[in-house]
């Protein structure tokens, strides 16, 4: 059976709550398509995508489906997973002012937009979890997960900590971080560290659907 291995893990009761669950990813990428790859095999039962981006032969390194160069990220993920649903939108801010968040138990923010990402925690911080730099670094063992307020050695951290601040926003949120210096300043990446970052993502995301009542 498909799922037996889980079922093994988690216990029927604690695997109902997963195949009933529905989750969202917002941003399919070195991280976002790790995070979808972990929930689906797991048993996940509702799975949404968001994503504007086609594949470019420079995503090959990190990103899950990136042989298909020049497709549609969703489009061939849709083929890659059966039974997902996808978005072709992107996320900016004029979409993220009438989406609605609530058919979803979780949200996960893989994208890269510093201030959608800091307006969706404003929004949704509850069901909020949200990745934060991945790139530049190649040390997974510096991954840690905690509060925004928590995060450091991440300048996107401190950006999204220091506008929060302004707007007097002083709820708590889970984030996924490492304190790992940048190793380079352009957009240099590792699979490594940017696929642990969704794999993190996807436990973090398991843990709490587990612990819901």
């Amino acid at each position: 059976m498909r799922f037996e291995r889980c079922r093994m893990l988690f216990g029927e009761e604690d695997f109902a709550k997963l195949q009933a669950a529905s989750v969202i990813i917002l941003g399919v990428g070195g991280v976002g398509s790790y995070a979808l790859d972990c929930l689906y095999r797991s048993g996940v039962g509702q799975i949404t995508i968001l994503d504007y981006d086609h594949y470019d032969i420079t995503n090959q390194n990190r990103q899950i489906g990136s042989e298909a160069v020049g497709v549609r990220k969703t489009e061939h993920l849709q083929d890659l997973y059966p039974g997902i649903r996808v978005i072709h939108q992107q996320m900016d801010l004029a979409w993220l002012e009438t989406f609605d968040f609530a058919p979803y138990d979780l949200i996960i923010d893989a994208a890269d937009t510093s201030r959608v990402k800091i307006e969706l925690a404003k929004r949704e911080y509850k069901k909020l979890l949200m990745s934060l730099g991945s790139a530049k670094r190649y040390d997974s063992s510096k991954i840690e997960v905690g509060s925004i307020w928590k995060s450091h050695g991440d300048a996107l951290a401190r950006k999204i900590r220091n506008e929060l601040k302004k707007a007097k926003f002083d709820r708590n949120f889970t984030v996924v971080f490492s304190s790992e210096q940048a190793k380079c300043k352009e957009k240099g990446s590792f699979v490594g560290v940017t696929g642990a970052f969704g794999l993190t993502l996807c436990s973090e995301t398991i843990k709490r659907i587990l612990a819901s009542k």
